[in-house]
């Protein structure tokens, strides 16, 4: 049985499968801060895996839905209760998505943001050592939102404290709370997202709590996917109907000496080198 720190973390596994194989069996792996971040930013990873044997996804949601935004249905529910609202929400897509296992960690996002919380790295530790993915996807370094960026650094910090040869073979940073199409295209990672748009519909309006809460994540992430697509090339037709941006993050755990913010400062740096480039040539 997986040990956490926190008595109420939960392991959903959706088809009863026994909990060492259920983990061990994933392929694709996603750690993100809320529930359903896993549904807007590792889609590539749920439809990697949707109704294949060989494949599996295994969702993580670090912390525990407490701090939501909530209105309408939901306006008079304290934190207890959206929490259970948000978890099961959470199984609901898991269910839908047929993913391998959905874990709980169940951290508020405070205790998240600590810079010296051993504890969700310890836990993700667990995570990874039972998973073994070979793909991980989390939020990008340059979200706005602080506890995505603490969750994706916790996660980094995990995945550097495994044998190297235990560590997933790339790890991907993708959109959420900051689009990534400033990124220069040779660096971004394009995921065609453009079949089961029904299974996206889907996963994303099962989190009534926050669709009818007053947020439109599902039509935003939709159209966000739709709008990549058109606006990845200038000059060609349409090569798909959904693209979803990531930062390619896997160097960082190649390399443990390798900072973390010089590497996403280099990002940054040659995206305002690049647009100064083109005024100095158009005469700007």
């Amino acid at each position: 049985m997986m040990q956490w720190h926190n008595p109420t973390a939960e392991l959903f596994i959706p088809d009863g499968t026994a909990e060492a194989e259920a983990l061990a069996r994933t392929t694709h792996l996603a750690v993100a801060a809320h529930h359903d971040d896993l549904e807007i930013m590792a889609f590539d990873g749920i439809m990697q895996s949707f109704q294949r044997p060989d494949r599996w996804f295994c969702g993580v949601v670090v912390t525990n839905g407490s701090g939501s935004p909530r209105t309408d249905l939901y306006a008079d529910y304290d934190d207890a209760a959206m929490m259970q609202v948000r978890r099961a929400e959470q199984k609901k897509a898991a269910l839908i998505g047929e993913y391998g296992a959905q874990i709980f960690l169940d951290y508020p996002s405070s205790a998240v943001k600590e810079s010296g919380r051993e504890s969700v790295v310890e836990d993700l530790v667990a995570v990874l050592e039972a998973t073994q993915p070979e793909v991980v996807y989390t939020h990008n370094l340059a979200d706005k939102h602080a506890t995505h960026v603490a969750v994706a650094l916790r996660l980094i910090a995990a995945i550097r404290r495994l044998p190297r040869e235990r560590r997933p073979r790339r790890l991907y940073g993708c959109e959420v709370w900051r689009d990534l199409d400033w990124l220069a295209d040779d660096e971004k990672v394009a995921f065609d997202v453009s079949s089961h748009e029904n299974l996206q519909a889907a996963l994303l309006g099962v989190f009534d709590s926050q669709v009818s809460g007053g947020k439109r994540y599902d039509l935003a992430t939709l159209g966000r996917r739709r709008a990549h697509a058109t606006y990845y090339t200038s000059h060609e037709v349409d090569a798909a109907t959904g693209l979803i941006f990531a930062m390619d993050l896997t160097r960082l755990v190649e390399d443990e000496s390798l900072s973390i913010a010089a590497f996403v400062e280099a990002h940054i740096r040659r995206f305002s080198e690049s647009v100064a480039h083109q005024l100095a040539i158009l005469g700007g």
